[in-house]
């Protein structure tokens, strides 16, 4: 059977980018200002009647109905946890319905897979990239449907309609390019480039935005704005609530697998958190310097000094000291090279100059054992890639870091581990069926509390956190930011990489900014406002010579 062509990139369905920001505006979740759309009066493409979906131990889902019309960005919203990936991995195919039924135009269809899903016009953006690394950019967009000609693959016009579809979201990316050398940004490009190039009318974005820059956020919303225009249907899953109102049309939330409710995009947010947690959340972001050990700030014990760290083309006269009962908050552009230095310091990657020095030892270059012996621990920002084993049960993975110390003769101390797993699992309320649950089967809160928790077992003194809280709902954000309190409460040390601008004001005792390799400055946090931030990131301010910009309190950017 002859596979037929996919779609030229020209199709009217593959929108052209809009108008674009001035570069750096905010390191925020930045989006157009357009006023969101009346509820749609579009034909009703999918439905979803009494969907129910079990593993062993935990229902996913119990009797989800949920409907998506044409011309409509439908938003699904919910704790980690509440069903919403296990929903679209029943209508992408993934797994099966163990009751309900799916309709499509108002037809009951089954969907077994994800060829089954793409025959129905339903195409899916994961969570979790489905590219194959090894793989080219152009051979990942268009996998199992290369356009042929006399029956070879024909790769010229294959690397040309990449190269449209990836100019058409914005970036710029060669098509030969090995998807392993992308990072997580990119990787997301490339994913909505391969929606794209499906002409699907029903699209289903989960988590979209949540590894890109103010900017290709941006133009991801254009794109989304023109199929919505052209009728497609749009699932759309997010954790930032300000997205809602910016995009979507209407909101189902769900809440321990079922749908409780459906509402307009314009409700309140603090609405829809009581529709998501069942409960009010007060504050925000809850950052308790008072009540560290040592008062926060710069009174603490120095437990890390890093001096004139470099590294050829990457990073360069990189120095900052972080204390016991301090958050700092290391922002800046995407590509400013934070996670370089944050790995550089956890012993990961390479530097060709400069010291790290933790309690007042120095470290050895490039050797993570000897990071893990003096107490530092590193949360990585892609913790499915670098910070867990999927496939291992949640025990295995909070032992990873004291597998050695719990090691005597060759023998593991399996009840020591599984005494010690319980503990921290209790601590940090780790939802989960057991302690022998696959790690890849939590919800991204939990996993990433699993994450946390093998360095609170290894009794690490100093914690990098990069980007802790990427991917995960409003009140999984608010336990991992009480956790940090407890940390520096009792006398750690936390730096904090993030992107989400407003986290970083609200959770850090002072503020490092690095642009272009570089530290550009450092905030105190009555100094730290969202536009004196920006400032240093892109290279208009630079505090050696800028005036100290007195703003209104702290408390102007937390408990919202």
């Amino acid at each position: 059977m002859t596979t037929p062509d996919p779609p030229r990139p020209t199709d009217p369905l593959v929108p052209q980018p809009g108008p674009q920001p001035a570069p750096g505006q905010s390191l925020q979740k930045q989006t157009s200002p357009q006023p969101p759309q009346q509820p749609p009066q579009g034909r009703e493409l999918l439905r979803t009647e009494g969907i129910r979906k079990t593993f062993p131990n935990v229902v996913a889902l119990d009797g989800v109905d949920f409907e998506l019309r044409s011309g409509e960005v439908h938003v699904i919203l919910g704790e980690n946890g509440a069903g919403k990936s296990t929903l679209i991995k029943i209508l992408s195919g993934v797994y099966k319905a163990d009751a309900g039924r799916v309709l499509r135009d108002g037809k009951p269809v089954r969907i077994h897979g994800a060829g089954d899903a793409e025959r129905l016009g339903v195409a899916t953006m994961h969570q979790e990239f489905n590219l194959v690394p090894h793989l080219s950019v152009a051979e990942n967009i268009f996998l199992g449907r290369q356009p042929r000609r006399f029956g070879l693959l024909d790769r010229d016009r294959m690397e040309a309609d990449a190269a449209e579809l990836l100019a058409r979201v914005g970036v710029d990316i060669p098509p030969r390019t090995p998807v392993r050398e992308l990072g997580i940004a990119r990787s997301q490009m490339v994913e909505i480039a391969k929606a794209l190039s499906l002409r699907a009318r029903v699209l289903i974005m989960d988590e979209p935005t949540a590894a890109l820059t103010a900017d290709e956020v941006v133009k991801l919303f254009d794109l989304v704005r023109r199929l919505r225009a052209d009728g497609v249907g749009i699932i759309f899953i997010t954790h930032h609530l300000e997205e809602i109102a910016e995009l979507g049309d209407r909101v189902t939330v769900l809440r321990d697998g079922r749908s409780v409710g459906q509402a307009p995009a314009d409700t309140p947010h603090d609405d829809l958190v009581r529709m998501m947690v069942g409960r009010s959340i007060e504050q925000q972001y809850p950052r308790e310097t008072g009540k560290s050990a040592g008062g926060g700030g710069r009174s603490g014990t120095p437990l890390l000094r890093v001096s004139g760290l470099r590294r050829e083309g990457s990073f360069s006269d990189i120095g900052f000291e972080l204390r016991a009962g301090e958050v700092v908050g290391l922002a800046g552009l995407v590509g400013a090279g934070r996670t370089e230095v944050a790995r550089a310091v956890f012993g990961a990657d390479r530097y060709d100059a400069g010291t790290v020095e933790v309690q007042g030892k120095r470290l050895r270059r490039h050797d993570i054992n000897a990071a893990l012996a003096s107490g530092i621990g590193l949360v990585p920002e892609d913790r499915k890639g670098q910070g867990l084993l999927l496939d291992s049960s949640v025990q295995d993975n909070l032992g990873l870091v004291t597998l050695r110390s719990s090691t005597r003769g060759g023998i593991v101390n399996r009840s020591g581990q599984q005494e010690s797993a319980a503990r921290i699992a209790g601590r940090l309320g780790v939802r989960m069926s057991g302690l022998g649950q696959r790690t890849g089967t939590l919800s991204g809160g939990n996993q990433q509390k699993v994450v946390i928790g093998k360095w609170l077992l290894a009794q690490s003194r100093v914690l990098i956190l990069d980007e802790p809280t990427r991917g995960i709902d409003v009140g999984a954000k608010v336990e991992i930011y009480e956790l940090i309190n407890e940390l520096t409460a009792s006398g750690h040390a936390v730096l904090m990489i993030s992107s989400d601008l407003p986290e970083v004001l609200g959770m850090s005792d002072r503020i490092l900014v690095m642009a272009q390799g570089r530290i550009a400055g450092e905030l105190t946090a009555q100094e730290a406002t969202q536009d004196a931030v920006m400032e240093l990131a892109v290279g208009t301010a630079h505090r050696e010579n800028a005036p100290a910009t007195k703003t209104k309190d702290r408390e102007g950017h937390r408990g919202h």
